[in-house]
């Protein structure tokens, strides 16, 4: 397995290094079967050290975790706490998911556009979006419920995915009532 340990704007000694690299190994081998790639990031916010984590597995699917904290170590512990939890919940279903899956999860590519909001005393001259920002992103093959499993895992609030079952664009969420809802154009039934 491959592990990267960066430093933004801060310098990441030997030291450090060597933690993270064992305990990324320590927790992959004991959660996740084969990781193919985790990329750590420390950064600086104020007063707190920030710790980004971003573990790639072998069936696809990726984890990511982020914590705060006055010591770097401690950031880093935190993050890799979230980590194993993500990994402890979804041990069976990632096994289960390598296990029924016969390809590698495809991949299409996309562009990610950010648009600026306006802030909140301006009002927009036009309802054309003023784009700040343009990115490549991918958009994965996935069934419902590994969508649903990767938004959890990046622990973000919605995931666009080409669902597996008819090829469509669809859209997982997470609601304000704690559920999660499902975007699929093509299910009127």
């Amino acid at each position: 397995m491959r592990i990267q340990v960066n430093g933004k704007q801060i310098d990441v000694g030997e030291s450090l290094t060597g933690h993270v690299e064992t305990r990324i190994t320590e927790t992959t081998a004991k959660f996740s079967g084969r990781p193919v790639e985790a990329v750590v990031t420390f950064s600086k916010d104020r007063h707190e050290f920030v710790s980004d984590a971003t573990l790639h597995l072998s069936t696809g699917l990726t984890v990511k975790a982020q914590a705060h904290d006055a010591d770097v170590y401690g950031s880093f512990e935190k993050c890799l706490e979230k980590m194993e939890k993500q990994l402890r919940r979804y041990k069976r279903r990632l096994k289960d998911h390598h296990k029924d899956r016969q390809n590698p999860i495809e991949v299409m590519d996309a562009q990610y556009s950010i648009i600026d909001s306006g802030g909140e005393d301006n009002e927009p001259e036009s309802l054309q979006p003023m784009i700040v920002a343009d990115m490549p992103t991918q958009v994965k093959s996935l069934s419902v419920g590994e969508a649903v499993m990767q938004m959890e895992l990046n622990g973000a609030p919605v995931l666009v995915f080409r669902n597996e079952s008819h090829g469509g664009i669809n859209v997982v969420y997470q609601r304000q009532d704690g559920n999660i809802g499902w975007v699929d154009p093509r299910n009127l039934g």
